[in-house]
């Protein structure tokens, strides 16, 4: 994946993508695969901003049955499973779980009722996926943290689980791979017009800080939250804030689905990379687009509502990461976020610019299949969608069952842990060879970073040289997301650095510069 500004410059492309988040990501591979002339640039890294601040889920939304969303939660169930099917390493199954307290706000039986209509909305849906009813001493042991005190029972049901930053890198290596020009730190500063319609735009490299322009016959702004910074946006879109906490590990490889005793809201704890996600909070958000910070507030809320179900409280002590992002949400007359609906929609400006409003990581294949149908509408060219139902660009050839065998045990042979070596199957599918051959030329690269976590340094060495990190925070937030999973010291920071810097061609100047940066 070699970044390459010039590649832009004078270029005329069917499409230009502005915005490198899941939206943008999935437009820019549909379009290249229906054969048309593609550009995708990003003012920061791939998936910096919401793209890698969710709740890392591939799910239908059990939630929005209580709205009544059955068209959102079908549409999503519907992705879930053809992406279980088509990336097996990027997308798999996550079993949650759901007690039922005697001063739960839904009871037994209307949870039972909404797990069936969920189920019911699935198709083709598997055993394993399917709901299950426990009485009370079985979930107990199920989950044995949770406090025992009014607790009646309660149910699990499947859905799925993901890495979000890694979903979108592998979306545009796919999309790099089918010819697009694809540029990260790269700035639209403004759009060319002709008679009042978009024909091209001028870009800003963010590491050289030359400029360029680009001609497009069709332009999609899929850059989320900037949007709603816009005149048009402003009027289109609603931005709600969500926060996670990042904790230490529950004796649980299954998430759950819990109610917020103070509001009413629905919240989760899900098993991530070792560690635990308490999140997420939903507010409305009116500041700096550019450092969406999470707030102490929202932190002792979520304590408090994870402590009301845990056996043993966790304090402020034992948070070890957090962060947050911004949903971008259609705008509607709904007093709070949490009602307004997550379904997306498209705009056309009157110059012609589309843009993606709205949304969920789930569906947004979906989504921006429709995106592309516009596109292409519009330079007369009727090509179907080309995303559903492919494998996904790293899925291995072979059957995933033998072939994920087969890799686990030749990562044991090079001395890769057992849960390392999961983790790292995941996160490249078939490409973990070529991280198995950088350990073959020396074995010591096969240890963990962090003794807790299951990420080794040879796996830091292929996103360094493989994979357009420009920053030691591209590498340590969205290609392994060590920033937020531990607690990094200066000198951890700087020892990760130094092991890079030969690669991406840093100098001592540079590796203090990145250092400092990260601990900002």
């Amino acid at each position: 994946m070699n970044r390459s500004f010039s590649s832009l410059a004078n270029k005329q492309f069917d499409l230009l993508v502005c915005g490198g988040g899941i939206y943008g990501a999935w437009t820019a591979y549909d379009a290249a695969l229906r054969g048309l002339s593609v550009a995708i640039v990003e003012q920061g890294d791939w998936a910096n901003a919401t793209s890698s601040a969710s709740s890392k889920l591939i799910h239908g939304g059990l939630r929005y049955l209580e709205s009544l969303d059955f068209k959102l939660v079908k549409k999503a169930l519907a992705e879930r499973q053809m992406l279980l099917a088509m990336a097996p390493h990027r997308v798999w199954p996550l079993r949650f779980g759901l007690p039922v307290y005697a001063d739960s706000r839904v009871g037994t039986f209307q949870m039972k009722a909404g797990l069936f209509m969920y189920d019911s909305l699935a198709d083709n849906l598997s055993a394993d996926m399917a709901h299950h009813h426990f009485d009370q001493k079985p979930f107990a042991g199920r989950f044995p943290f949770l406090a025992e005190g009014g607790l009646k029972g309660g149910f699990t049901y499947g859905d799925a689980q993901t890495d979000d930053a890694r979903l979108v890198l592998e979306l545009i290596s796919g999309a790099m791979a089918a010819g697009v020009v694809c540029v990260n730190y790269c700035k639209l500063t403004g759009l060319v017009e002709v008679n009042g319609l978009a024909s091209g735009a001028t870009l800003q490299d963010q590491i050289s800080h030359t400029s360029a322009e680009i001609f497009a016959k069709q332009i999609v702004n899929a850059t989320g939250q900037w949007t709603a910074a816009s005149e048009q946006g402003r009027d289109w879109c609603r931005l709600d804030k969500g926060t996670h906490l990042v904790m230490p590990a529950l004796a649980t490889d299954e998430a759950l689905l819990l109610t917020a005793k103070s509001d009413g809201r629905v919240f989760f704890m899900i098993p991530w990379y070792g560690m635990t996600l308490v999140g997420t909070t939903d507010a409305d958000y009116s500041g700096d687009l550019d450092h969406v910070a999470v707030e102490p507030k929202e932190v002792s809320y979520l304590l408090a509502e994870a402590n009301r179900y845990l056996k043993t409280a966790w304090t402020e002590k034992d948070v070890v990461g957090s962060y947050a992002g911004l949903r971008v949400m259609k705008r509607s007359d709904e007093a709070s976020p949490v009602a307004a609906s997550r379904d997306w929609e498209l705009k056309t400006a009157s110059n012609g610019v589309h843009y993606s409003i709205g949304g969920k990581l789930t569906s947004a294949r979906e989504d921006a299949a429709h995106i592309v149908d516009a596109v292409c509408a519009q330079l007369g060219i009727d090509k179907p969608c080309a995303t559903k139902n492919r494998t996904f660009p790293w899925t291995p050839e072979a059957d995933y069952a033998r072939w994920f065998v087969a890799a686990s045990t030749q990562a044991m042979q090079l001395g890769i842990d057992q849960e390392s070596s999961k983790w790292l199957i995941r996160r490249h599918g078939k490409r973990v060879s070529e991280v198995f051959r950088i350990i073959e030329g020396d074995p010591s690269l096969a240890g963990r970073i962090v003794a807790a976590l299951p990420f080794i340094h040879a796996d830091l060495l292929f996103c360094a040289r493989d994979e357009m990190a420009m920053h030691l925070d591209d590498l340590l937030r969205r290609r392994l997301p060590l920033l937020i999973l531990a607690r990094l010291g200066e000198d951890d920071l700087r020892r990760l650095a130094e092991l890079v810097a030969p690669v991406l061609g840093w100098d001592a100047g540079r590796i203090a510069q990145e250092v400092e940066a990260c601990t900002q």
